[in-house]
């Protein structure tokens, strides 16, 4: 669906004497007529276009910027003011229509206001600058404190400038919290400081808490102030609020965090009348050393396998036994005769039984 108001990626389907027309889908061709086109484009290319309706009321592409789109909150100027109402430069051909019924104030030709763009019910992009009714007050449970956030500043009030939080809720700027220069339709990213129990913003421009990168960063400014005047800063970090935020732009706590680091660091020296450049440490010169000898040449490396050849070669010359001649065998000995043989122990022998054999007759008795 094309929104009109805003940028849309569409694709051209097709090239007449006029210009080049996109694909819109439900609402029918859009033409981009020649002053409003690229160098270069052709048939079938796919380009990201402002999408509003021209004087007769069609459907018109262009890839020109405007300074604002529909939804957003815009710091223009008006350049003239007809029965109608005002119109205003927003970078686009035509002027920006801001009738009567939606101005705040009366507008004057030469002057700047704070507008918001929408459509009208003929779907014809105008302005307003009854802000109050278009942005809210409240903003509970939308945003977290240190969430980062794009303000546009509106004007100074006796608390602080208030300020347009992302085109959508009002927030304001506390001059205690405030160490810079501001001006209405001055576009910065801040920070939530705290969202309030009614859901009103407090806002800031450094982010809460210790930043590293934002101290590194203002540490870097005040020695490069220190070293441009010849040395020595007269504001150290029991000087007044007032003159470190005219010198630096910053709150008098963020000063002293990184007057602390530049410190710890020992780059500098603080003083009662203000900050020197420490002085850079004397280069100790030391002794010389005697060269030493040159070392021989390392032992060839043995290889883990020729290692280990050479420690089993060992071994088995150490176990290997000497060479003798063979001793013969030893020949099984004789079986015992004479006396001996009476000695030697008799076993019984054990007959067989035949009933056909005579028995025989047993011996005397002695």
């Amino acid at each position: 669906m094309v929104k009109i108001g805003r940028f849309n990626r569409l694709r051209i389907i097709k090239e007449r004497s006029v210009g080049y027309f996109f694909d819109g889908g439900e609402a029918g061709d859009i033409l981009m007529p020649k002053r409003h086109q690229p160098d270069h484009c052709a048939v079938d290319d796919e380009l990201d276009v402002f999408v509003f309706l021209d004087a007769e009321e069609r459907l018109t592409a262009t890839v020109r910027k405007p300074l604002a789109q529909v939804g957003e909150v815009a710091w223009l100027e008006v350049l003239d003011v007809h029965r109608v109402g005002a119109f205003l430069d927003w970078g686009m051909t035509k002027d920006l229509l801001v009738p009567f019924r939606e101005m705040a104030e009366p507008m004057v030709a030469g002057q700047h206001y704070l507008v918001k763009l929408l459509l009208d019910d003929d779907q014809r992009i105008i302005g307003t600058s009854r802000l109050d009714e278009h942005l809210s007050d409240s903003a509970e449970q939308v945003y977290k404190t240190g969430q980062d956030v794009q303000l546009l500043i509106a004007e100074h009030t006796d608390l602080g400038f208030r300020a347009v939080v992302d085109d959508l809720y009002w927030g304001i700027l506390y001059d205690n919290e405030t160490f810079q220069t501001l001006h209405p339709g001055q576009r910065i990213t801040g920070y939530i400081r705290k969202v309030r129990e009614d859901g009103k913003l407090d806002l800031s421009l450094k982010k809460p808490g210790y930043d590293a990168g934002g101290t590194e960063s203002l540490a870097k400014r005040i020695l490069d102030r220190i070293q441009a005047q010849g040395g020595f800063l007269p504001l150290s970090d029991k000087s007044s609020p007032e003159a470190i935020q005219q010198a630096f732009e910053v709150s008098k706590k963020v000063y002293k965090q990184a007057v602390g680091k530049l410190y710890k660091e020992r780059r500098i020296t603080i003083e009662p009348g203000g900050l020197r450049l420490a002085p850079k440490p004397a280069k100790v010169t030391k002794p010389a050393v005697p060269a030493k000898p040159a070392a021989s040449a390392p032992a060839a490396k043995t290889t883990y396998r020729a290692d280990a050849k050479a420690t089993k070669s060992a071994k088995e010359n150490t176990l290997a036994k000497p060479s003798t001649p063979e001793s013969p065998r030893p020949r099984p000995a004789k079986a015992p005769e004479g006396d001996e043989a009476n000695q030697a122990p008799r076993l019984r022998r054990i007959r067989s039984y035949n009933p056909n054999e005579t028995p025989r007759k047993p011996g005397p008795k002695y």
